[in-house]
Formats: structure tokens, sequence, C-alpha cells
């Protein structure tokens, strides 16, 4: 038995392989295009384990997944390829309708001639998963419930609007060519090997970099935290058993504004590993002009994943949040792997002109 996993080395991606290969001894076809936001240095754990093999190749390249496919016969495609952050969303567009969008496509037309191909019963027994994001629905007032379901598509920037197009897409492949395709929407990820341009790894190392943790406008954007390791088990929860058609919201039940999140991690660090002055890491806290069309509440009711798959997350936010400060102060290797030239030219770029 195998699965092909697509973006499996980026930062859901790959801690969706690493605790699937610690869990399960199905062989795993890694594919990633290898953008700046994907690591191999993630997967060294799993380096020579026969049951892991990585392929570079992008989703696009339909020739070349068209052959995978053939070759290694998987059960089920898992896709967690896309280009992921709001800001360079803002900043080049392009890129993200052409990963998001025409990758979605090109992969989902790989896998339909694949599946078409299958015999009756390898048939009945694919699945297609596609990971996707709650900001597809837009942007929650304080007093609106969380997102379900059911929810209309409102994206308010150009990945939300490119992640909402591909989940369009693999529900009219579903509907049309009958493609076994269940999707998840996902709440923010947070844990170990998280791309650090995101809030709370970028935090974590300006902190102890002694460099301002710059927080956009008031800092009151309430997100919905999810610890990576529970979104990872949320996954094969619908994978084994999620309703072919269906949508799974996935969320951590644990809504703190941004401001909140960096204190908390102030906290932390100041515990952990303490400034050589004795002073807080709050005082480098930074307000800095906000993101053009920032949205103000994201929300996740995960109870149709509870009470149809009986999934909960394992974590608090108290609890995740700890692991993942820890991770990053024990695993300075990896951080200084991914902080490239290129990296640190885009925060700079991104955060010029941003008076505090």
């Amino acid at each position: 038995m195998t699965i092909l996993v697509t973006g499996g080395a980026g930062f859901i991606g790959g801690n969706f392989v690493l605790d699937w290969l610690a869990s399960s001894s199905e062989k795993v076809i890694n594919v990633d295009k290898l953008t700046y936001a994907g690591n191999l240095e993630t997967l060294k754990s799993i380096q020579g384990n026969p049951a892991h093999l990585f392929v570079k190749v992008d989703i696009g390249d339909r020739a070349a997944i068209s052959e995978l496919l053939r070759e290694h016969q998987p059960r089920a495609v898992v896709n967690f390829a896309a280009e992921s952050h709001v800001d360079r969303s803002i900043e080049g567009p392009g890129e993200f309708i052409q990963t998001n969008v025409v990758g979605t496509f090109n992969l989902l037309e790989s896998v339909r001639g694949y599946w078409d191909g299958l015999g009756d019963e390898a048939r009945l027994a694919f699945r297609f998963l596609h990971v996707s994001t709650d900001e597809v629905y837009g942007s929650l007032s304080p007093t609106d419930e969380p997102f379900k379901e059911t929810n209309p598509y409102e994206p308010n920037s150009p990945y939300s609007a490119s992640k909402a197009a591909s989940d369009h897409l693999v529900r009219a492949w579903h509907h049309t060519y009958g493609l076994p395709v269940v999707t998840t929407n996902c709440s923010n990820n947070y844990g170990p090997y998280h791309f650090p341009e995101k809030l709370i790894p970028l935090v974590i190392l300006n902190a102890i970099a002694g460099k301002p943790l710059p927080i956009y406008g008031d800092g009151q954007q309430v997100r919905d935290w999810l610890y990576v390791k529970d979104h990872c088990s949320a996954i094969r929860a619908v994978l084994d058993g999620g309703r072919l058609g269906e949508t799974y919201n996935v969320g951590g039940w644990n809504e703190k504004p941004n401001l909140e999140v960096v204190k908390t991690i102030c906290a932390i660090l100041d515990e952990l590993k303490p400034r050589i002055d004795g002073r807080s890491y709050a005082g480098q806290i930074a307000f800095v002009k906000d993101r053009p069309g920032h949205d103000r509440r994201y929300a996740i009711d995960a109870r149709k994943l509870e009470k149809d798959l009986g999934w909960k997350p394992a974590e608090t936010f108290e609890t995740g949040i700890r692991k993942t400060v820890s991770w990053y102060l024990e695993n300075t290797a990896w951080t200084a792997n991914v902080q490239s030239g290129a990296y640190l030219q885009w925060v700079e770029k991104n955060y010029a002109g941003r008076n505090s």
C-alpha cells in the first residue's frame, strides 16, 4: 500500500509525512517543488527510510505526476502543495494563481486519468484529500458564530481567493467526474518546522535575535490556533473515514488575538531563555502599519469532524505553544538553514516602511 503526498517538504506536509511514517509502514511518495518554504532538512530524520521516496516535481507538471501515479499505484493522494502566505500573495499574486489554481487543476487531471484506469476495487478504495484553509470563508465580526462547512466563500486576499478557487475545482471534479474527494479547511497552524515568515516562528526567532517583534495594526486580529500535529491526526481521520464529497473544518478551539499570542511567547521565552539584561522580551514588541485587507477574525467550528469521525485536538494552546517555543530553541541548526539571504531580503522588503 502506498500514498502520494504533495507539498511534503513544507510545514504541514512535512509534519504529516513524519507522523505518518512514525505510525505506519505504508509507503509515502513525497512530491515537492522545493520553493523557498520547502525544506529537505525537515525530512532529515527519515533520510534512507525505504518507506519514503522524495521526488522533486511541480504538481503542475502533469506528465511527471501521471508517471509517478502509474509507477507507484497509490491508494490515495493528499494535496498539501500550495503557496500560503498572505503578505507574499499581496506582493506577487501571480505565483499563487499558478500554483494554487492552475497547479491544482493539473494535479486533478493527472489523478483523474490515473483513477479512470484503475480496476473496480481500487477505484472504490481510492481517495483524493485536498487540504485548504479557513481563510476562504472571509472575516468574522467579534459576535459572529465560528465558520461552519456551510458558510459561503468570501475570500479577501489573493491567497485566500486562490485557495477558494482550488476548493471549487476539487468539488467540481467530484460532482462532474465522480472523483472520490474529501476537503479539509483548517485554522492557523503552528508547531515544529514552521517557516519563519509566519507570526509565531517570526516572533520566536526575532525575540532571541534581539530584533523588533512586528505586530500589524492594533494586534487584535483574532485567529483560531491549531497545533500542526493535531491537524495531521485530523487529516488521517478524514482520509480513513471521511464521506466522499464532504468538507471537514479542522480547528483547535483556541481563539486568540495576535497580541496575546506574542505576549505569551515572550513570557515563555522569559522563563526558558531570559534576556541578558533581565528585561522581558515583550519590550521588543513594535506595532507596525497593518497589511491591506487584513481579516479581523477567523474561528472554526470543528463539531462536524468530532461528531462524524470522533476527532478532537489533543493540545491546548498553552501546551502547544510551549512545545513550539521549546522546539525552536532546541533546533537552531534548522532555523539557521532556512533563514537564507533570500528570506532575509524578503522580510526586510515586507516590513520596510511599516514604521513602529
